[in-house]
This record gives structure tokens, C-alpha cells and sequence, in this order.
């Protein structure tokens, strides 16, 4: 750092003395995520011997009911975990683009951008697939009883969150004047439903129903479950996406389209299992999915802090902040020159080099950058746009708030679990949203919109290409010491994901808080790089803060160049944790205060 630096503080802040909930710790099992019902029926499968695998799985597949407006089986996921004397690996729950997805076809359909809302945005659906081959592989349940909960709710009642209320009254008017069958099920007798009441979705109770049914007769548990995915790949949900894709409907850009998805297309994906990613940082091993997501960013951000004095990586004060605010911006600025599926590989190892990160560090200034300065010398980036006016071309659907056209933020899901044997595993289900698309009347659910992170410039890592995944936000974290998982963590929130992950391992690792104290801890992130939603549009030296970080810490910032805007006391950050002690077996969990609805339980 510049020598004419404020003298850092020579102790971290330390963490408030009130926490909005406890730590929970104990020792049999736990779990942490984004809506109490998913973390209930995760811990109600764990009471019944079932292992971390079969908890995700239940907890997931409620996700899809109780939280429709983040997340859907239409949608994906990524996952990573570490079975009990296994090595970490990533879930891989992300489909491709269609072989109809093509930049001269949306080019052919006069779209500048990508559209966010509509099924002419959709990848291939990898959620359900994910979780089924998790579920076969290192699950011990029969999928009958995993899918109970869900199927529960779903039939016989959940009550509704006044959040995905706001939601549907956010998009309302596009359901009844163009998405009928999104109106006939989120607008029953025309008006919406009251928060807090029970709401059913009867359609995708009978898809479980069905994918069960699918294996009847079948000689073993796995074989069951293999009948379930080929139902849901190349069988009734298949022919049903295909088949009610191909009547336009409108999309985001205001003009009407057919989606392209075909049966063909699902029926050719098949989720993975893939090795992460890693860097160590202050004696841990911090795993995460590769290039084709953003997580590598998080693995930057931390190699570039990591032989800094401790005062510089508090987010709570001004020299921390203007810090970790400016490294995330390098990092940042390297995804988007170079991440994407089937990105070179040994240009990723050279981002993820501690030789490398000791060439960018001194980029790091006492004045906040107002540039986009990817490394290797990259001769292609995005766009850069601070504004996009969606009236002048086609628009897409961004984060995080739900406009009348199906934009919205907000949009995605997480849970943690870890159980007594020592498996442990974090997953981000997004995509599939209510709003993204119109409502498939006999599946109950919508497809996603993850292509709107692909772009239709040609020669980037993320241009949209036929077979491709697009590269996603959704980006959990496992951490390990001596390798051995001790931690798993989440956050909803597109391109904050890695950067409020970040203040967590911060702030645990090195603050030396509890998971609960850096759950609740002030949050900021930048906003200094193309975003990953529509409008896609950056704000140079953009810096979003929780106003409970402080004036001094504002007002500093502020001197040296950031763009700060100010969000409220308790509005960034949706993380949930869970965390295991290898040498005595003791399990934590925490969850999120922020929106009153994420929730830890265990024992």
C-alpha cells in the first residue's frame, strides 16, 4: 500500500457484542439456509439417519415450492461437498445453451442483448438432474421419502412469503396480459394471494409424484433413481418443455419469441461431478467451482490479500474497505476477460498463480480506480455501458429488483449441511424463478434465464455458443484445513456471491469471528465491472455499503474516489454456514437475519 496511507490499526475490529441469532453448535447435525422450511425438512431427514446428501436433497427440492420467486426445477445449481474421507468436489448443475441458442439466431431476432425474461433465455434445466445423480451417488435414502417434503408442501399448502407476493404483484400485469398460464397460477380468481397463506401447486406435486413412479419395478435404489432422471430428461417433462416452448410468447425486449429448448437438448445433459479449484489463504485450502463460474474470482481476491497486514482486510475500516474493494475489482476484471466455459486452462492457473497475484497487487492505490484493468493482456472485453436504455433495444432481466417486465434480483436460494459422520456439502440453486418465464400449466414451474449472461459480442470467453454453459454467478465455498472440511458457506446475490462470501472467510479467518458474528457484520461490495444481469451496465468505482459500516468509513471512501451509495442498515449479505471442528467433532451453523427468512437448526 502507498506510504502516504492512513497508519492501519494494529487490532481488527472486533465483532459486535449482540447477534441477531445464536451460533448453534453441537454435534449430530446441522444446517443452514435461505428459507426455515428447507432447513427443517433437512434436519427432519437427518433425526431419520439420513446422511448430509439426503438432507440437501430434501432441503432443495423445498426450495423449489416455498421459495418460487428465487429459484425453480426449471432452473441450476452448483454444489461442492466432501464426503467423509473423500477429496472436495463440485456439483456440477448448470446446462448448456440449447443447439437453437446461437448468436446469429438472437441476432436473427433482433435482440442486442440476451432476454432475461422469456424462454428464448433458457439453458438447459440442470437443478433436478444435479440433485438426482447427488442423491444416487452418495445419498442413502429412497427418493420416495426425499421427495415427501416437497411433495408435501407442494400439494397440501405452504404459506406464501410476502416477499414472492411483492413479486408476483411486481409482474402482474405481464402475467394477465401475456403470460395466461403464469396468471392462472399465481393470480387465482385474478388477484394475488395474501402473504402468509397457504398456497399449493398441485402440478408439480404430480411431477414428483410421477418421477417416483418412474420406478416402480426397478431391481435397486439407484436404478429408481435413474428412472426418475430419464422421466425428467427425456420423458414427460421433456416432451412437455418442448412442446410449450414453441408458441411465442413476450420476452423482456417487449417483442414475442419462441424458445428453442428441445427434448433433444435435455435428454444430451447430464450433470457432473468435477475437482475444484483452490488457493490457500492464512493456513486454509479455499475450494470453489472453476472457470465457467465466478468463483476463481474469490480465489484472486484472497491471493492478492493474503500477505497483507491484518488492518487491511477489516471491512470495517476505511483502509480495509478501500482494500478488499479494490482487489475485488482486479479479480473481477480477469472474469470477465477470461473465465467462460472451456476457458484455457493454463491461463486460469496463471490467474490463480501467487506469482501472479504479486503482479497486481501494487495496483492496488490509495485512490479508488475508475478502470476495468484485466492482467495477461487482454485484447477482448465486454461492453462497457453505465447506462442501456431498454426502450432503444432489447433488455433482459437483471438483479435485484422485479420490474413489470420480469426483471428482478434477488433470485436465488442456498442451503449448508453437515452431519455426525463428517460429510459436508454447500449448494446454490438459482434460476427458474416465477418471473422469468411463462408457467408450463401441466409441470407447475417455468423455465430459467441463464443465458442472459452470455453476450452476442464474438471472441469472449462468455459469447454465447451452442453447447456451452453459460458462465455462472452461483458460487458456494468449501473450506479445509489439513485437508479436511471444516466449513461450507453461501450467499445468494449474482456478482456479490464471492464478494460477501469474502468478507465471511475474512472476517472468520483472520478476525477470528464466530460464523454468526460475520453473517451479521456490516457488508459493501463493489460494483466497478460489467454486471452478470441485464442491463449488464457498471458504475466506475461503484461501491455499495451497509450504512452500519459507519461515516467515518463512508466519508473516507468518498475522499479517496469511490462512488458510494449507501443501502441501509441490513441489506447485503444473505450467507448461511455450517462449520465442523475435525478434532472434536463439533458441528456449527448460522443463517442470515437480513429479510427474516433464512434459518439454522440443528443439534
Amino acid at each position: 500500500m502507498p506510504a502516504d496511507d492512513p497508519a492501519p490499526v494494529t487490532t481488527y475490529t472486533p465483532p459486535a457484542d449482540f447477534k441477531t441469532r445464536p451460533d448453534l453448535l453441537g454435534r449430530f447435525g446441522m444446517v443452514g439456509s435461505t428459507h426455515w422450511l428447507a432447513s427443517a425438512s433437512a434436519q427432519a431427514v437427518l433425526e431419520r439417519g439420513g446422511n448430509a446428501f439426503d438432507a440437501a436433497v430434501a432441503g432443495g427440492f423445498v426450495l423449489h415450492v416455498v421459495e418460487p420467486h428465487l429459484n425453480g426445477p426449471g432452473g441450476d445449481l452448483v454444489g461442492i461437498f466432501a464426503p467423509v474421507g473423500g477429496e472436495a468436489t463440485v456439483l456440477m448443475g448448470q446446462g448448456p445453451a440449447p443447439a437453437g441458442a446461437s448468436v446469429e439466431h438472437m441476432r436473427g431476432e433482433g435482440l442486442e442483448l440476451v432476454p432475461g425474461a422469456g424462454a428464448l433465455a433458457a439453458a438447459v434445466p440442470g437443478a433436478v438432474e444435479a440433485w438426482l445423480m447427488l442423491l444416487r451417488d452418495h445419498g442413502t435414502w429412497e427418493l420416495a421419502d426425499v421427495l415427501a417434503y416437497a411433495a408435501d408442501y407442494a400439494r397440501n399448502g405452504h404459506p406464501i412469503l410476502g416477499r414472492a407476493v411483492s413479486t408476483i404483484a411486481a409482474v402482474a400485469d405481464l402475467f394477465r396480459d401475456h403470460w395466461p398460464t403464469s396468471a392462472a397460477h399465481w393470480l387465482p380468481d385474478g388477484e394475488l394471494p395474501e402473504p402468509d397463506s397457504m398456497v399449493r401447486n398441485e402440478a408439480y406435486a404430480d411431477v414428483l409424484d410421477r418421477l417416483v413412479a418412474a420406478g416402480d419395478g426397478a431391481a435397486t435404489r439407484e436404478d429408481r433413481i435413474d428412472a426418475a432422471r430419464a422421466a425428467w430428461g427425456s420423458g414427460f417433462v421433456a416432451e412437455a418443455v418442448e412442446r410449450f416452448v414453441r408458441t411465442p410468447h413476450r420476452h423482456a425486449s417487449g417483442t414475442d419469441h419462441a424458445g428453442v429448448i428441445t427434448l433433444a437438448d435435455m435428454a444430451g445433459f447430464s450433470a457432473a461431478y468435477e475437482a475444484p479449484v483452490t488457493t490457500e489463504f492464512r493456513g486454509h485450502t479455499i475450494a470453489k467451482a472453476g472457470a465457467w463460474t465466478q468463483g476463481p474470482v474469490l480465489l484472486q481476491t484472497l491471493n492478492l490479500l493474503e500477505p497483507l497486514a491484518d488492518a487491511l482486510l477489516d471491512p470495517c475500516t476505511e483502509a480495509g474497505a478501500h482494500t478488499i474493494l479494490e482487489a475485488s475489482k482486479l479479480a473481477f476484471a480477469d472474469r470477465d476477460a477470461h473465465y467462460g466455459d472451456g476457458a484455457d486452462p493454463e491461463t486460469i492457473q496463471t490467474l490463480l498463480s501467487q506469482e501472479y497475484a504479486a503482479t497486481r497487487r501494487p495496483l492496488i492505490a490509495d485512490v479508488a480506480s475508475r478502470e476495468v484493468r484485466p492482467g495477461l493482456g487482454a485484447v477482448t472485453f465486454p461492453p462497457l455501458r453505465e447506462s442501456y436504455d431498454p426502450a432503444a433495444a432489447a433488455s433482459g432481466v437483471g438483479e435485484p429488483t422485479v420490474s413489470r417486465d420480469g426483471e428482478s434480483r434477488g433470485d436465488t436460494c442456498h442451503i449448508d449441511v453437515a452431519d455426525r459422520w463428517g460429510n459436508m456439502i454447500a449448494v446454490t440453486p438459482s434460476g427458474g424463478w416465477l418471473q422469468s418465464s411463462p408457467t408450463i400449466p401441466e409441470l407447475g414451474f417455468c423455465l430459467g434465464t441463464r443465458l442472459q449472461m452470455t453476450w452476442l459480442e464474438p471472441g469472449l470467453p462468455s459469447t454465447l455458443r451452442p453447447g456451452r454453459r453459460p458462465r455462472t454467478t452461483l458460487t458456494p465455498t468449501l473450506v479445509l484445513r489439513d485437508g479436511r472440511p471444516v466449513a461450507a458457506v453461501g450467499s445468494p446475490g449474482g456478482d456479490q456471491q464471492d464478494q460477501w462470501q469474502l468478507l465471511y472467510l475474512l472476517r472468520t479467518i483472520v478476525g477470528g469471528y464466530t460464523p454468526q458474528q460475520a453473517i451479521d457484520a456490516p457488508a459493501l461490495h463493489s460494483t466497478s465491472f460489467p454486471g452478470s444481469f441485464w442491463p449488464r451496465t457498471w458504475t466506475p468505482a461503484g461501491a455499495v455499503l451497509e450504512d452500519r459500516v459507519g461515516a467515518d468509513v463512508v466519508d473516507g471512501l468518498r475522499r479517496r474516489g469511490h462512488a458510494v451509495e449507501l443501502s441501509g442498515d441490513w441489506s447485503l449479505g444473505r450467507l448461511s454456514a455450517v462449520t465442523r471442528d475435525p478434532e472434536t467433532g463439533t458441528l456449527s451453523a448460522a443463517a442470515n437475519p437480513r429479510g427474516a427468512q433464512g434459518y439454522a437448526v440443528g443439534r
